[in-house]
């Protein structure tokens, strides 16, 4: 295991097998059919593995989507079978890898990811600026950086692996890759079903969020189907690193947001100027103590639970 000054930037147990590296999760395949997901501290931006660690971040994202598949388990059932540790094989117990874990069960994820848009920012910004729509969704004019939308929009997106770039999707665009995976007539019934459980869980999660003085401008979802073509949620919920947060005190539309999310990092790559390509500037101490305590700031604000 490689650890950082008070972080995890990657895992090799022997344990288990280790089925997949994600940008920021490490998956070990269980027994019965489980996995267990740690959450490393590494970042990415862009698409691409940054060099630095944000440490305890992987706690921070762990605390935060236990938080919320327990708020929101009645709109959609969930992958979580136990994030308590104490629950966890004996085998596993001894690992560093306590508040920054869950064991799940093992699913088919889609191979789409699920935007929803609540408030104009980041690449649908850059393409409401060219066309006046995001995603096909055609959009009133004059509209600003930052606005609150219309209504809440779902703009799905490709899954890009690390170093490859995610893809807006039209709803059509999206259909047609479910079809593709899971055959014409189902594929179009989860097509639809997913776009309302996606606004669904984001209006819940907003709500609960802007009565503690934060807006969720936009997050990520990702879903899977069972072995019985069940819909259910997958990975994170509404963390910083799939989330905007902004503070309500602090949200003026018109301009880029001072946010408590990987927001900060991507402002501070494209200052420096760096295209978007591996390897990523190296980040400076002071940007990684920022991020950290907007991470840490997030938490506390949404759970009052601390590290």
């Amino acid at each position: 295991m490689s650890i950082g000054i008070n972080g995890i930037r990657e895992t090799n147990f022997n344990f288990a097998k280790k089925v997949k590296v994600g940008k920021v999760r490490d998956i070990y395949e269980l027994e019965d059919g489980k996995l267990l997901i740690i959450a490393t501290d590494r970042i990415s931006a862009f698409d691409v593995i940054l060099e630095d660690i944000i440490p305890h971040k992987g706690i921070i994202l762990t605390k935060l989507t236990l938080f919320w598949l327990e708020l929101l388990k009645g709109i959609v059932p969930n992958h979580l079978i136990t994030g308590n540790f104490k629950d966890f094989p004996k085998e596993v117990q001894h690992l560093v890898i306590k508040d920054r874990a869950m064991i799940v069960k093992r699913l088919k994820p889609l191979p789409v990811e699920m935007i929803v848009r609540g408030y104009l920012s980041g690449s649908g910004w850059k393409e409401y600026q060219k066309n006046q729509s995001v995603c096909g969704i055609k959009l009133p004019a004059g509209l600003k950086e930052s606005d609150k939308l219309p209504e809440v929009i779902f703009t799905p997106s490709t899954k890009a692996e690390s170093g490859a770039h995610d893809v807006n999707l039209s709803f059509e665009e999206y259909t047609k890759i479910l079809e593709r995976s899971l055959g014409p007539n189902f594929g179009k019934y989860l097509a639809s079903l997913i776009r309302i459980k996606s606004v669904e869980l984001y209006n819940k999660a907003a709500a609960y969020a802007l009565s503690r003085g934060i807006i969720i401008a936009d997050t990520k979802l990702e879903f899977a189907v069972d072995e019985n073509y069940k819909l259910i949620i997958i990975d994170e919920m509404f963390t910083p690193d799939s989330s905007r947060f902004w503070s309500i005190d602090k949200y003026e539309p018109g301009k880029s947001q001072d946010s408590l999310d990987k927001q900060f990092v991507r402002d501070y790559l494209e200052r420096v100027g760096w295209d978007k390509k591996p390897p990523a500037p190296k980040l400076p101490q002071d940007v990684i103590n920022d991020t950290q305590r907007r991470y840490f700031d997030i938490l506390n604000i949404l759970t009052s639970a601390c590290i």
